[in-house]
């Protein structure tokens, strides 16, 4: 059964391109709201705890390295079928196969340096949520 709230990081890369502001004003305008947000960053112990699903594969590391790299922005964000309406907004991992207007095709860079994280199911969007926010942080 679909929810309404999925789980986004604005990664490093979009963060330090300045992309921070157009991202969440894309996502304001697709009808989601912001339900938590902050600013932080990631130890690489922290992004590899976060990316503990891709352990064995084989650009795991350099995922956790690019993730500790620099700050990001991480959302709980809510809006009726939240996970595949925000999946589509992002557009495809790799930018250059991103539909027009999608947030990866306007702001990412590459398929490693591809702007933003989004849940790729509800049970992830939960388990992603918990990861960065306690109960008093949702709203």
């Amino acid at each position: 059964m679909a929810t309404n709230r999925t789980f986004t990081m604005i990664k490093p890369d979009a963060v330090s391109n300045g992309h921070i502001g157009a991202i969440l004003n894309d996502i304001i305008a697709a009808g989601f709201k912001i339900i938590a947000m902050k600013y932080t960053s990631l130890t690489a112990e922290t992004a590899g705890q976060f990316y503990a699903v891709h352990a064995e594969r084989p650009f795991y590391g350099e995922l956790v390295s690019f993730m500790s790299s620099g700050p990001i922005v991480a959302a709980i964000l809510e809006k009726d079928n939240a996970v595949e309406d925000f999946r589509k907004l992002i557009g495809a991992t790799d930018p250059s196969k991103a539909e027009p207007g999608t947030i990866r095709n306007k702001y990412a860079k590459s398929i490693d340096a591809n702007a933003v994280h989004g849940s790729d199911s509800d049970e992830n969007a939960e388990i992603e949520g918990r990861f960065f926010f306690n109960a008093f942080e949702r709203h």
